[in-house]
């Protein structure tokens, strides 16, 4: 059956829509519109090969500059798989998975290149951070787009910047180089609902940032996640209590109400990014 992009569409935000009225979907359209992070995995091995494809797919993405800021490790060693699922054990599809990567931003390639080349790497740390970590995430995306036209699905894990010294003792990550996230990756074995997003007239903006409507459009968001990616727990109910019509404001607003990854800040400072 021809996938229709305005049904796709209309299921990722949960609501109906006139874009692509009558249109047939293409292949990759239909494919980012349906996409889902996948946290069970049968427990078949992805060939070499196609890790290889897959690799080169990812690393096609566009570069900040040319400057190719990135690095994959590619955690194969059942050890190294079982001592990272020991400092997350929250999530335990990243020993299950097949393949469990870490993609990162590695600002240590061209250093090293100014030094082979009697120059000075004179950017500013800032600056130098972000697009390392930019082009890591762009990479990283790119893989998830080819590794699902291959028939396999993926969990990013932004939970490796919670132990960043650890995984960087690790992975034997020099100064400069810094974990942006896992990804596990394999043939999927379940079948989750689609995330539901926020409407794009309030993220896509015309000419001027303007988010009059957040509260608006809050409302009517809230209910539509309701009825498709409700939590069946509430998040720090000791401290705001229980809310009778939960939803995905509510959640994100307490989520972020706690200090994280502080770890992850030292690290960056203390490891080539005087920020």
């Amino acid at each position: 059956m021809t996938d229709m992009i305005a049904e796709l569409i209309a299921a990722r935000f949960a609501e109906e829509t006139t874009f692509g009225k009558g249109k047939a979907a293409s292949s990759v359209h239909a494919q980012q519109l349906k996409h889902r992070s996948r946290r069970r995995f049968k427990p078949d091995a992805i060939p070499a090969e196609t890790m290889d494809i897959l690799f080169s797919c990812a690393l096609s993405a566009p570069a900040k500059s040319d400057l190719q800021q990135v690095s994959i490790i590619q955690l194969s060693d059942a050890d190294q798989r079982e001592a990272v699922t020991d400092l997350i054990p929250s999530m335990p599809w990243i020993k299950q998975a097949p393949e469990f990567l870490i993609f990162c931003g590695d600002g240590r390639r061209i250093q090293r290149i100014c030094e082979l080349r009697e120059t000075e790497f004179a950017h500013d740390p800032l600056d130098a951070f972000l697009n390392a970590a930019a082009d890591a995430a762009i990479v990283m995306q790119n893989f998830i787009v080819a590794a699902e036209a291959e028939g396999l699905g993926c969990c990013p894990i932004s939970a490796v910047r919670e132990v960043t010294g650890e995984i960087a003792d690790l992975c034997a990550l020099p100064s400069s180089v810094f974990p942006f996230a896992g990804l596990c990756v394999g043939h999927p074995d379940d079948d989750p609902a689609i995330s539901v997003r926020l409407p794009t007239r309030l993220t896509v903006h015309k000419n001027q940032y303007d988010d009059s409507q957040l509260e608006k459009e809050l409302t009517s968001y809230d209910q539509r996640w309701r009825e498709v990616n409700s939590y069946r727990t509430q998040r720090n109910i000791d401290k705001y209590g229980e809310v009778k019509r939960y939803g995905w404001s509510d959640d994100k607003a307490r989520q972020t109400s706690n200090t994280d990854r502080m770890s992850f800040t030292q690290h960056v400072k203390a490891n080539g990014y005087d920020i």
